[in-house]
């Protein structure tokens, strides 16, 4: 289990922010059946926000997420340490459940912001369907049976958040055919719905799919602006009311 590390660069038009950047890790985590290198080209960008990156890789199809999350938490550990500053996290789809595990049990005492990406926080309705299905279960391993929408399933099972989180999901789909078993938008294997959690900061809809949203054109900066200003970054909000995203969900104007 490998990490890749990018150096820090300093951004030349980089906006103001509460905490300095050089200080502060990013650790990424990738998807389930996924490699580190989904997330290089996220992580080549923050690092020149300033941020020193670490791009993880775990065994994400070979153990149950109890397993994975064990594994991490001991890495973590050991690796937060070595932060002068706080430690943030950015994960993609079955990586943000992981981290979840991780955090409930021990938080990093240094612990900044998360943003996830396209996460399954209360589940997905494609594992509902396939999770009986033995080729799936080769291909995805012991964790991809774990997050179907049931109370049981293990996302269901972690609670509320207790800290800064930040959320970014897609509305675009690359398979109709899962698409079509998700009720309302989705990103061709989440809801867009079930990417939201209780106790989350922001929540932030593109138009990107589940595969590729890592590489969404906006999405880097929207991260990088999470992980400084513990919100994302919107056009000013009209004087006549709160802002509607996407999903429709109500947020309230920055400076309120």
């Amino acid at each position: 289990m490998s990490a890749v590390a990018f150096p820090a660069a300093l951004a030349q038009d980089r906006p103001a922010q509460d905490h300095p950047a050089e200080t502060d890790t990013v650790f990424l985590l990738h998807g389930l059946g996924r490699t580190p290198r989904s997330m290089n080209w996220l992580g080549e960008r923050l690092a020149s926000h300033g941020f020193r990156v670490i791009n993880l890789s775990y065994p994400s199809t070979s153990h149950p997420m109890e397993k994975l999350a064990e594994e991490m938490r001991a890495r973590l550990a050991v690796m937060s340490g070595t932060s002068s500053g706080r430690v943030h996290f950015v994960t993609h789809s079955m990586g943000g459940i992981v981290l979840r595990a991780v955090l409930r049990e021990s938080p990093p005492p240094n612990l900044g912001r998360v943003v996830m990406l396209c996460p399954p926080n209360q589940g997905s309705e494609v594992v509902d369907r396939l999770r009986g299905n033995p080729l799936f279960r080769w291909v995805t391993g012991p964790a991809g049976a774990q997050m179907g929408t049931d109370d049981a399933s293990l996302p269901n099972c972690l609670g509320t958040v207790d800290f800064e989180l930040g959320v970014i999901t897609g509305n675009r789909t690359l398979n109709p055919l899962f698409s079509a078993w998700i009720p309302g938008p989705d990103d061709g294997k989440v809801s867009v719905r079930r990417a939201a959690v209780t106790g989350m900061k922001d929540f932030l809809v593109v138009p990107a799919s589940h595969t590729f949203i890592m590489r969404h054109s906006s999405v880097a900066g929207q991260v990088a602006w999470f992980l400084q200003h513990g919100q994302f970054r919107r056009d000013p909000a009209p004087s006549t009311g709160p802002l509607a995203t996407a999903t429709g969900i109500r947020k309230t104007p920055r400076n309120q």
